[in-house]
């Protein structure tokens, strides 16, 4: 097949390209500028996407002896990640861009340019798994479980999963980086990126402070009581512990947590770990990877990338899911994202609009 492989420049993405290489595809590497930010084009940044990750994705194709090209998608990117991100933000919500890139970046835009120059499939070095058959494309998880990246690619649908590679699903990270250095590749040894690329120095409060501005604001716990003042709701995310500095201690000199953030008021609602917990969540735009699930069906549920899949019994609605979680789960904002799994099957995702303890109900949303 004719396959265009993203490379980022880092150990992953070139050595996905390798294999697509020695399996006999016509291979053309592709490198996305995605930022303008004069920080993701610094060397030593911590992104995806600069001047010198770019120069590293060159040196891995020339090695591979494949063409490359770099596509600027700065001006896309802008549009369909970072501005939704601030908004995201300003609304008091807490957004994940990467799956946002995936969506609309990675896996549209490129996709969409690749088949119109007339090739067959884009290919990254994600860590998932796909099986096609009876005319559906699957995603499963990664062999890796450390490395597993199928949370951020849930957003995908079954138009894209049907024209996507993902040559190192069935490996170890580690295995990866000795293949890498097998092949002389500059990259073997190169850190894992794990900035969001727009924000290389990692700063996310500050930066949205330049986009958003500050406005002081009041901390105020459960009762309605004043505890503090802050600079802005955006600093905060729910769930969050470090960095409230509160001027009124918790009754019991416990540490406080972000419950929950009311943007129109710029207050932030403080209380104890344990009113954390929600046992229920409401979610809209649901993408089914694998064509939709039964209206109710009982699987797992992941909120974060890196975190542990919980139980779960899920029912469509008309415009979203409701999920109602066998074991509660912490800290959960509106704005991530729900990943719905059947064992190491990605069913889908949806954007979470509401807990039972923050945000809104699907309707509402």
């Amino acid at each position: 097949m004719r396959v265009l492989a993203a490379m980022s420049g880092g150990v992953d993405s070139a050595v996905a390209a390798a294999r697509l290489v020695a399996a006999g595809h016509d291979v053309t590497g592709v490198h996305l500028a995605l930022s303008r930010t004069p920080l993701a084009y610094r060397e030593g940044s911590r992104g995806c996407c600069s001047v010198e990750d770019s120069f590293d994705a060159r040196r891995a194709a020339d090695r591979l002896g494949i063409p490359f090209y770099v596509w600027d998608f700065s001006q896309r990117f802008a549009e369909e990640v970072i501005h939704p991100f601030i908004d995201e933000y300003r609304a008091g919500r807490t957004p994940n861009p990467c799956l946002r890139c995936n969506e609309r970046i990675k896996f549209a835009a490129v996709l969409e340019r690749g088949l119109d120059l007339g090739y067959d499939a884009v290919a990254t070095g994600h860590y998932a798994r796909l099986e096609a058959g009876d005319g559906i494309t699957r995603m499963r998880r990664a062999v890796d479980p450390g490395k597993d990246q199928s949370y951020v690619l849930g957003v995908l649908n079954q138009e894209q999963l049907s024209h996507c590679m993902f040559p190192l699903g069935d490996s170890l990270k580690t295995d990866v980086r000795a293949e890498a250095a097998e092949l002389g590749l500059s990259v073997a040894d190169k850190p894992d990126s794990y900035d969001i690329c727009f924000i290389p120095d990692g700063d996310t409060p500050e930066w949205l402070s330049d986009q958003l501005g500050e406005e002081t604001g009041e901390f105020r716990d459960e009762s309605g009581e004043v505890v503090g003042h802050h600079e802005g709701y955006h600093h905060f995310t729910i769930g969050q512990r470090r960095g409230l500095r509160l001027g009124t201690p918790a009754p019991d000199g416990k540490p406080r947590y972000v419950l929950d953030i009311q943007p129109v008021s710029n207050t932030v609602v403080v209380g104890p770990a344990a009113d954390l917990e929600v046992h229920h969540l409401e979610a809209i735009r649901p993408v089914w990877c694998s064509g939709a699930p039964d209206r109710v069906w009982n699987g797992q549920v992941q909120v974060r990338a890196h975190g542990a899949p919980v139980d779960a019994r899920v029912e469509l609605v008309d415009g979203g899911v409701r999920i109602d979680l066998d074991d509660a789960l912490r800290g959960v904002a509106p704005g991530q994202a729900a990943v719905l799994y059947d064992g190491d099957l990605v069913v889908g995702s949806a954007t979470i609009c509401g807990t039972d303890r923050a945000g809104v109900v699907v309707e509402a949303a």
